[in-house]
């Protein structure tokens, strides 16, 4: 059986769940293939080797339309996953399913509007304004994942065969099967580096290392733990952000403000991360309480488990459940929390290693690439 993962933009971070999705279904040997717009210039990831992606150039209505119909021609799946949503991609799959009749999943590790503001959301446009935003070139409705068009696609969840979701949040909003991010827990394995090697690999030898390994937003509380850097004023501690953001600006002002605390280490593949993990003395996941916050399952905390590393993070969504006692759980937006944390970490590191290792054991049992193939295995058999 081969399945199409049908992927609204590959330059943004849906890619990344897509990518352990097909990680899964390669656990039960299905054949699978990425399918994907690509409105940036390049991939958001790097993607797992021996995963086939296609990709297909991104661009504003009315030309979208035309990359539509190659996109159509390129998902050769007996079933479809569309990740996300959205019109690009579950809107897609739809459209593939009318004129082949295969079965459409989807797949939600967001809520697409809680980037709006959610429920709170309204588009009352005057005529003159919503003929600028159709008819002028930057117009908001060209965009082919308009808020109004989420809206729209949500009403039509319930001609999906079936729905995955990887937070409370999201399946009480919206059902579905619970489908948390898992980790590649073979690849991610501790055993397997030495943390001083690795540090001196990447330069980090003469540091206490806080590692945030994803892109930092505003709602991911980085600048919180920055703040407590601050507060600690301790020379040898640093905090190493892996890849940082393609979104916008936000890395740049982070580092004109806290470039004493910062290090940067660039993009990479996921076979290199878990050597770049196994740097770390403590992995920090600050979520704040946001609405996106709390729809999502943050994937650095499966990378911290399954590298047995301390992680220190808040009590925001599913962050408690995900981690049971075996991270350090703050409240949110505390920065003086953040600082004491860290210390008491440092100050009782065995204590707070041994932690780390009940985290990967949690990891291996609830948060694998094979917990996720067993659930996928059940959702794909009733279909």
């Amino acid at each position: 059986m081969k399945i199409s993962l049908v992927v609204s933009d590959l330059s943004g971070g849906g890619a990344v769940r897509a990518f352990l999705l097909c990680q899964a279904l390669k656990k039960l040997a299905y054949e699978v293939e990425i399918v994907g717009f690509l409105f940036g210039e390049e991939l958001y990831a790097i993607p797992p080797e021996n995963i086939p992606i296609t990709s297909v150039n991104g661009d504003k209505y009315p030309q979208f339309l035309r990359h539509v119909f190659t996109a159509l021609k390129q998902i050769n799946g007996d079933i479809i996953y569309a990740v996300k949503p959205k019109p690009s991609s579950f809107g897609l799959s739809l459209i593939k399913k009318l004129q082949t009749k295969r079965p459409v999943i989807v797949d939600m590790d967001d809520w697409e509007l809680s980037w709006h503001g959610g429920d709170e959301w309204k588009y009352n446009p005057s005529i003159k304004q919503l003929y600028r935003d159709i008819f002028k070139p930057d117009g908001a409705l060209r965009n082919p994942d308009h808020p109004l068009y989420l809206i729209w696609i949500e009403k039509l969840l319930y001609q999906a065969d079936a729905i995955t979701i990887d937070t409370s949040f999201l399946q009480q909003r919206f059902g579905g099967i619970y489908l948390p991010n898992g980790k590649d827990t073979d690849l991610f394995n501790p055993d397997k580096y030495n943390p001083e090697i690795s540090r001196k690999r990447y330069g980090l030898s003469n540091y206490r290392i806080l590692m945030f390994p994803g892109a930092p937003r505003p709602h991911k509380g980085v600048e919180d733990v920055l703040l407590a850097l601050d507060l600690l004023n301790q020379p040898d501690l640093r905090l190493v952000i892996v890849g940082g953001s393609p979104y916008d600006d936000y890395d740049d002002r982070l580092m004109a403000k806290w470039r004493h605390w910062i290090i940067k280490l660039p993009k990479c593949s996921v076979e290199q991360m878990p050597g770049i993990l196994a740097a770390a003395h403590m992995v920090v996941v600050p979520q704040r309480d946001t609405l996106t916050a709390r729809a999502q399952f943050p994937l650095k905390l499966s990378d911290g488990m399954a590298m047995a590393k301390p992680i220190l993070s808040t009590r925001v969504g599913d962050i408690p459940e995900i981690l049971g006692d075996t991270g350090y759980l703050i409240e949110p937006s505390s920065p003086e929390q953040i600082a004491a944390q860290i210390q008491l970490i440092f100050e009782n590191l065995d204590i707070a290693n041994e932690r780390g290792r009940r985290g990967r054991l949690r990891c291996m049992e609830k948060y694998s690439i094979e917990a996720m193939a067993s659930i996928l295995k059940s959702v794909i058999t009733r279909l």
